[in-house]
């Protein structure tokens, strides 16, 4: 699921896999594969990529954007 998640958001950005390849300093073959799922994503690519797409990674991974919180108990 995150693989098309992060395919969408780069192409919604009008992003080439090497563009970003370049951002994050690796090859256009390392995003390929998070995009194919064949690698699993490490939590620094996943963040540095949420900032580059602007979106959440809740929406990359798939979780409910309102998933709560341990600090938010009552």
């Amino acid at each position: 699921m995150y693989g098309k998640r992060l395919r969408v958001s780069r192409k919604k950005m009008n992003m080439t896999l090497e563009q970003v390849a370049k951002i994050l300093n690796t090859t256009h073959a390392s995003i390929s594969r998070y995009e194919n799922e064949k690698t699993k994503i490490d939590p620094d690519t996943l963040i540095t990529l949420c900032k580059l797409y602007n979106v959440s990674a809740n929406y990359i991974l798939g979780l409910p954007k309102d998933m709560p919180h341990p600090d938010d108990e009552e």
